[in-house]
């Protein structure tokens, strides 16, 4: 294998390796009064490659929220046509990019390796492997079925219970299978019911003829993978890079050796890192972008929590799955951005029925100067009320940063 530390590295400072984050992921200057359109919406989406899904609702889908980040209000009904619209409308489609995610529809090459791995029962949750592996004719029954019928989601097939002491969350058989042909590129997602469900169909009947082109070489597709990673991310440890797409971890070592070889990749030394990183050879180390934002745990900047402290010596950690007597601070808490900074952070819930986002704690980082941080968060929280059709921020006066957030009036 090429030695990885055969170039010279590149010299980058902690504060422009946060910088190049930033500015990879998409927060750059906004365009100020310009309409969020499809096309805006598309153009961040190929900046961070992908959209992670996530079923939990306490707030939002997640898939809504980076867009909201980094554009501010929109309509989340052009979303959704990118994502479940017409062949005309759709430019994305799901599938396994970090976890589930809405991909941009001409990525679709990069993964089919992926997909091939799991034709030959590899890279995938072994109850999938086991149900694909010991019914073969139960999976092709289905498929079949979905080539007469048309789209399908599992529930309109399942006629035997669930099995809720499994880990496939009770998952049915049929389920089972049909996460099989989804994870192997057999079939692809139509569109998400109100319940979150997946309606499956074929893919030329959703992505047209680009479901049937030849598969890319593994090496050729993983190295645009990294190479798209890597400007996603500005400046990115081996790790970091694997991680982003979910690279075997074999495959991830080899690409990058083989990047930095050929000049697809730099070596750098970033302040206070341990580990080596890379950057993309154009990278402009001297960009600036200096973000305010909320940002929801599967925001893609927050995927990676080491990668989180790392660049800006920030803790977190999701709390959804802590026992509610052992959590620090919520159970869907966002953090808070202020240029660049992350400087507090709130549990929130999107209360339907009353129409009021209800913000349950808030906590500002030590340091900060809490008036202002206050000012800031409630601005940017009565704007995400109006983004969740919402008619008013209700704060719980729990601690004395948020009785500040509570007085604070909109502006």
């Amino acid at each position: 294998m090429p030695d990885l530390s055969t170039p010279k590295p590149v010299a980058i400072s902690a504060r422009q390796a946060r910088h190049l984050a930033l500015a990879g992921q998409g927060f750059e200057k906004p365009d100020a009064g310009k309409t969020v359109d499809r096309r805006r919406i598309m153009k961040m989406i190929r900046k961070t490659n992908m959209l992670q899904i996530d079923s939990v609702n306490v707030l939002s889908r997640a898939h809504y929220m980076p867009v909201f980040s980094r554009l501010g209000i929109y309509d989340r009904d052009l979303l959704d046509q990118l994502s479940w619209g017409t062949s005309k409308q759709r430019k994305l489609f799901e599938y396994w990019g970090h976890e589930a995610s809405l991909i941009p529809v001409e990525d679709y090459p990069l993964y089919r390796w992926r997909m091939e791995d799991a034709l030959n029962g590899q890279g995938m949750w072994g109850g999938i492997a086991r149900t694909a592996r010991e019914h073969p004719e139960f999976v092709r029954d289905i498929l079949e079925h979905l080539e007469r019928k048309g789209t399908t989601a599992a529930s309109d097939l399942n006629d035997e219970p669930r099995e809720g002491g499994s880990q496939w969350w009770g998952w049915t058989k049929t389920k089972t299978a049909m996460e099989y042909l989804f994870w192997s590129g057999q079939v692809m997602a139509r569109k998400r019911r109100g319940s979150f469900e997946r309606e499956y169909d074929l893919p030329h009947r959703i992505i047209g003829d680009m479901a049937h082109d030849p598969v890319l070489p593994r090496d050729v597709a993983q190295r645009a993978l990294i190479a798209r990673g890597i400007v996603a991310m500005g400046v990115a440890t081996l790790a970091d890079l694997r991680k982003y797409f979910r690279l075997p971890t074999d495959d991830a070592k080899a690409r990058v050796a083989e990047m930095v070889e050929n000049g697809d990749l730099l070596p750098a030394s970033v302040e206070g890192w341990t580990q080596p990183a890379f950057i993309a050879p154009d990278a402009k180390i001297r960009r600036r972008s200096s973000p305010t934002a909320l940002m929801v745990p599967f925001d893609p900047v927050m995927w990676e929590r080491d990668r989180v402290e790392r660049i800006f010596g920030f803790n977190y950690r999701i709390e959804i799955y802590t026992p509610a007597e052992k959590r620090q601070y919520g159970y869907y808490v966002l953090p808070f951005m202020l240029e660049g900074d992350f400087v507090a952070r709130v549990d929130l819930k999107a209360d339907r029925k009353a129409k009021v986002l209800r913000v349950f704690s808030a906590h500002a980082e030590e340091g900060c100067d809490n008036d202002m941080v206050a000012a800031a968060l409630h601005h940017h929280l009565c704007q995400l009320a109006v983004f969740l059709d919402l008619e008013d921020v209700v704060v719980t006066e729990m601690n004395p940063f948020s009785k500040r957030l509570a007085a604070q009036k909109p502006v």
